[in-house]
């Protein structure tokens, strides 16, 4: 009975986590997931007091998705631009620095990013926090993607990149910032020019770097990299409300009452016990195995049949009998095997209240995941995985 209940929830867990991964690729969740991040990180929210990182239910399953404003930059096959240039702001909006500048850099003034200006290229947004007169906000989410489209590639129109490691965005970080006049100064100057919440943590690591350049690389290295781990503790969190939905569509859709199959597997084994009585010269089992023909398609005239088919369909496979179509293995002559609709016999056990224990007694094993019951049913069996 064990085993045939730890194999139920194995394969019921391996067709959610695979229905899962279909979508998640399908849909690339984890590309946007990431991006949605970065567009918060980077650029704000799409409106303001709102995340592009979905904070309710309905949005895990629908916003972020299915939604039309894609948080992922448009992919482009072309390696990274040899040249980063300058973020162009309006010098109006961009502070001057109360000091100047370790490690040899000018410090940053209104007057030293007056260039910009000059160019007529569109590019930040002024102290007020609207676009200056002749001035488009910046996307810095797609400025961060020119630094690494050489990572990505084709799947879509959009970005597939679900992964940054933190030495390729310091890396990146530290080429933005060397398109600047004034460096690392320049281009704090900049972000919180155009309000760009990415601002305040670079702020804040560089001057716990003491404005020092490896120790502020290696400092966002340290801070990406947390962010990660945050980031991918928030994924499991939503993943986990998805599995669960699967796990009760599933559980349903197949009618699995883990109850009831455990008790049909304890039946099995005392007819089979019966059968094992008799072929021993006993009797003890004689009435189950007539109790058990009777009931059959054969009928008590061929016992032997009867067995033969009996021994053949065990309790364990009949895991799905009762679903919504219904699979049966075909016999030794017959090519393909037979479907059925259960659309009756479905409904009525979905609507009896007696197996509502173990559809729930389902749903919460398939929580646990395939590889937790993998491991149990190696554990019990005896079976030991191979180490390298």
């Amino acid at each position: 009975m064990a085993i045939g209940l730890i194999l139920a929830f194995l394969l019921l867990s391996l067709l959610v986590s695979g229905v899962n991964e279909a979508f998640v690729r399908l849909l690339g969740i984890r590309s946007k997931f990431l991006w949605a991040y970065l567009r918060d990180t980077l650029d704000g929210g799409p409106e303001e007091g709102k995340s592009w990182i979905p904070s309710k239910i309905a949005d895990i399953f629908a916003k972020l998705p299915f939604s039309k404003d894609d948080p992922r930059p448009v992919h482009s096959p072309d390696p990274a631009p040899s040249v980063v240039e300058p973020m162009r702001v309006d010098p109006v909006a961009v502070p001057a620095a109360e000091e100047p500048a370790t490690d040899g850099s000018i410090a940053n003034t209104a007057e030293g990013l007056a260039a910009g200006e000059a160019t007529g290229e569109p590019a930040a947004e002024s102290a007020a926090g609207k676009p200056a007169e002749g001035f488009a906000p910046i996307d810095m989410t797609a400025r961060l993607y020119e630094r690494l489209q050489e990572i990505d590639h084709p799947k879509g129109a959009r970005t597939s990149i679900a992964n940054i490691p933190p030495e390729r965005f310091s890396g990146a970080v530290m080429e933005l910032a060397s398109a600047e006049e004034n460096g690392i100064e320049g281009l704090l100057a900049k972000l919180e020019a155009i309000n760009s919440p990415l601002a305040g943590h670079l702020r804040g690591v560089w001057e716990g770097a003491q404005r020092d350049m490896g120790k502020f690389r290696k400092g966002v290295e340290n801070w990406f990299d947390g962010e990660m781990q945050r980031l991918s503790m928030l994924y499991g969190r939503y993943v986990k409300l998805v599995v669960f939905a699967l796990g009760v569509v599933l559980t349903l859709v197949f009618s699995m009452d883990a109850l009831e199959y455990g008790k049909t597997l304890l039946r099995d084994n005392a007819y089979r016990t019966g059968v094992t009585a008799i072929a021993g010269g006993g009797g003890d089992g004689y009435a189950a195995l007539r109790d058990k023909c009777a009931g059959s398609e054969v009928g008590v005239a061929e016992p032997y049949g009867c067995v033969t088919e009996s021994l053949s369909s065990p309790a364990l496979v009949k895991i799905f009998d009762h679903a919504l179509v219904s699979v049966t293995m075909p016999p030794e002559d017959s090519d393909e095997p037979s479907f059925h609709w259960n659309g009756g016999a479905w409904w009525d056990r979905l609507i009896t209240p007696g197996h509502w224990p173990g559809y729930l007694l389902t749903m919460v094993a398939l929580l646990f995941g395939a590889s937790f019951w993998w491991d149990v049913l190696r554990r019990l069996t005896g079976v030991r995985g191979q180490r390298s």
